[in-house]
């Protein structure tokens, strides 16, 4: 055995998303990181335990443009073209390569932390160390920092150090939550294990091992779905435990899951109801899964009621776009729905003062361990959302060191720098615009060889004939001045067009109607109609134009996306089985889905508008919220540039460029559909930087073969009053499409 200290700026334990990008973001921000986890692969719960799917993007279509951007994005764009067919084990290698890309990051896997060393009394504690065991390598190892970060799911660390926590369900009128139960208890949401399949190509027997459980005893074949050909994150619900302790009882919960597991493939492979003859079995999980144990107590307690009106914190540093998702407390034997879902009118919004200790002055959290009630909890626990989380906690922790302050105080005093070294670092903060005194491009005036002056989405493609109301979402910069159709009818009809706002900037719905217009469609072959149909609000955003149904009429789709334009269509039918998820069906953004026609549009019309002139590049915003917020070349520009122009000439030392890697796109790590492109097709490809000198444009940069969505380029003599990026070829997209420029 052998006794070792590790001396860091921050100490990081957990390895799981959160983790991850909480080290990855101290770390470029030029802190030294100890990232410690117990198990032999980064990512959490990935491919060597149980293969837990990375969702709270975009599931079943809805809160659209909710994708992460920052650390989580560009992992999910790399997995993207690594591994489309969502192969585990690529995915835990696009994880493992983001850590071991940052120098100031040591990683210590296989090592166990089960020591903390804190004093202080109850009300203000601190870490002094965590001690670690590296099985395998015999290493005792002691973690020494001035702040620390559990990322442990399970809270172990803040536990042992005195961090205040809640486990189990509060009672209603602690928050006044709707979704809680009456009285408080210590019900959690269970765990899970997960198995995967496949065809053998022969006959393969199943003998099923003496624990394996008759499912036809159980509700599960009458209230779950069991289909021979799924596995992995099909069986999500195949959860138990909620009703013990996830962890003092994991053994016990291991088993009962794996009974299960067992018991549903002797269920598929002997029943006889099944066509799973060629099936077997290609792995089986051994650790189950938690979905939740402790979660601490920060300066502010996240709450049903800020989820389902969507607060807007001043401290805002994160957001989340999952439904509140609560399971029965019998999990796989329950008689109701497997799952019960809340969905607000979009994404909501994070607070830093639930990513750090009420208690533990040098302490900050992430991931399911969070401080938000067991509710609100529901939502934030999925991993998308960890990892956001994850980035604006390591954030903190390196402005802390870097400013020798606590986590609470850089929440008082020095909120701003936070937030605007997220917007920089392209983390996603909703409705927060850049700041920053030091970006020059703030102070240019943008020109560009051309910019999309008009929506023109022409056609025909395929037909679709008009059984549901659809929806269009399209930006109102500064006006909407009529709308124009593609039709075709089977008889003289009339069409209804109503205009709606969508609330919030953020949300994507319809939420209040503006105005009405109809028009006359004539039977026969198809021709445009147009709407009569004004509205010029105070500012620029996003309107919702609904079609009402029609049978008699047929819209045409345009097989591409075409900027800043979304189509829906207004469900008839539940988006699953109530006996596996309960989601209501009056919910917007339930009600209104994206999923039918996913990179599509229909043809259509509207005049002028400046939704993508030049100067969005440097607006503030890059992200969609109230508009697509992003420059877009003209259709028919060959060789389109955009240029940076400052009255006297300006040192550049790093341009940051943002492209537009289309976060509608729903991207996951483990695929439950294969999306036809390795690499978004919006983003730019290849491009050069030029700047004037000497009366001429001269390269000072060349990009080839481009994959992402921010790229920063360092140069180390460069002095000009005009900077500008040409755009050579993008992935597919016929427009060249940039969000944002900085330069510094």
């Amino acid at each position: 055995m052998r006794d070792e200290i590790v001396s860091s700026d921050i100490t990081v334990v957990g390895g799981g998303l959160a983790g991850v990008c909480a080290a990855v973001a101290a770390a470029r921000l030029g802190c030294t990181v100890a990232l410690v986890n117990n198990r032999p692969v980064l990512g959490g719960n990935s491919s060597s335990e149980v293969r837990v799917w990375v969702c709270g993007a975009t599931a079943h279509g809805i809160n659209r443009y909710a994708r992460e951007t920052g650390i989580m994005g560009e992992m999910f764009v790399e997995n993207q073209f690594r591994n489309p067919d969502g192969n585990p084990y690529l995915w835990d290698l696009v994880v493992l390569e983001t850590v071991k890309a940052e120098k100031n990051i040591q990683l210590f896997l296989n090592t166990d932390v089960h020591e903390v060393e804190a004093y202080g009394d109850r009300d203000n504690r601190y870490i002094r160390s965590v001690t670690g065991w590296m099985m395998g390598s015999e290493r005792r190892i002691r973690f020494e920092s001035p702040i620390f970060l559990d990322c442990t799911g399970d809270g172990l660390v803040g536990f042992l150090a005195g961090a205040e926590y809640r486990i189990g369900r509060e009672a209603r009128h602690e928050y006044h939550e709707e979704w809680a139960p009456e009285q408080a208890d210590s019900i959690t949401l269970g765990s899970t294990i997960l198995f995967y399949t496949k065809d053998a190509g022969h006959p393969v027997k199943f003998v099923p091992p003496s624990f394996a459980k008759d499912i036809t005893k159980t509700p599960i074949p009458m209230k779950r779905v069991i289909r021979s050909g799924d596995s992995g994150c099909h069986y999500w619900w195949i959860e138990w435990g909620g009703e013990l302790d996830t962890v003092h009882d994991n053994e016990r919960i291991r088993d009962e899951l794996w009974s299960v597991i067992y018991g549903i493939w002797d269920y598929i492979k002997n029943s006889g109801q099944f066509d799973a003859d060629n099936m077997t079995l290609e792995w089986v999980g051994a650790w189950p899964g938690k979905r939740e144990y402790r979660r601490f107590k920060g300066d502010y307690m996240l709450n049903q009621n800020d989820i389902v009106a969507q607060t807007p914190f001043e401290d805002r540093v994160a957001f989340g776009g999952w439904s509140i998702d609560l399971h029965p407390p019998q999990g796989m034997y329950a008689t109701e729905s497997g799952s019960k879902h809340f969905h607000p009118n979009g994404i909501y919004h994070i607070p830093f003062r639930c990513l750090y200790s009420v208690n533990v002055k040098n302490l900050l959290f992430a991931g399911r361990n969070i401080s938000a009630t067991h509710v609100a909890f529901g939502s934030t626990r999925v991993m998308a959302t960890c990892a956001a989380m994850g980035e604006a906690a390591g954030t903190g922790a390196a402005l802390c060191v870097a400013k020798g302050v606590d986590p609470r105080t850089l929440a008082r005093h020095h909120l701003s720098d936070l937030q605007q070294t997220l917007l920089k670092q392209d983390a996603s903060i909703i409705g927060l615009a850049n700041r920053d005194p030091l970006d020059l491009a703030r102070q240019s005036e943008v020109h560009a060889s051309s910019h999309l002056s008009a929506i023109e989405i022409d056609g025909p493609g395929e037909a679709c004939r008009l059984e549901q109301d659809v929806g269009f979402l399209v930006p109102v910069d500064p006006a909407l001045r009529g709308v124009s159709l593609l039709v075709r009818s089977d008889a003289d009809t009339e069409l209804e067009l109503e205009v709606w706002d969508t609330g919030k900037k953020e949300n994507y719905i319809p939420a209040r109607l503006i105005c009405r217009s109809s028009a006359d469609v004539k039977r026969g072959q198809a021709h445009w109609v147009d709407f009569d149909c004004t509205w010029e609000p105070d500012e620029p955003q996003n309107a919702f134009l609904v079609i009402r149904a029609n049978p008699e009429v047929q819209l045409f789709l345009c097989d591409r996306p075409y900027p800043g334009v979304l189509i829906f269509e207004k469900r008839a039918n539940p988006i699953a089985s109530k006996e596996l998820e309960d989601h209501a069906d009056d919910q917007p953004v339930v009600m209104w889905s994206m999923r039918r026609w996913t990179r599509k549009t229909f043809c259509m019309r509207l005049a002028g508008t400046a939704a993508f002139l030049p100067a969005k590049v440097t607006d503030g915003y890059h992200r969609p919220y109230g508009g697509p917020h992003m420059w877009v070349s003209g259709a028919e520009d060959l060789e389109p540039w955009i240029e940076l122009r400052w009255r006297e000439p300006v040192p550049v030392r790093e341009l940051h460029v943002t492209f537009n890697d289309d976060v509608n796109e729903d991207l996951i790590n483990l695929h439950h559909h294969r999306t036809p492109f390795d690499i978004i097709p919006e983003l730019v490809r290849d491009y050069r930087i030029e700047v004037w000198r000497n009366g001429r444009w001269e390269p000072v940069h060349a990009e080839k073969e481009n994959r992402k969505r921010k790229r920063v380029h360092v140069f180390s003599d460069v002095r000009t009053e005009r900077l500008r990026v040409a755009v050579e070829a993008t992935n597919g997209s016929p427009f060249a499409q940039i969000v944002e420029i900085r330069v510094y």
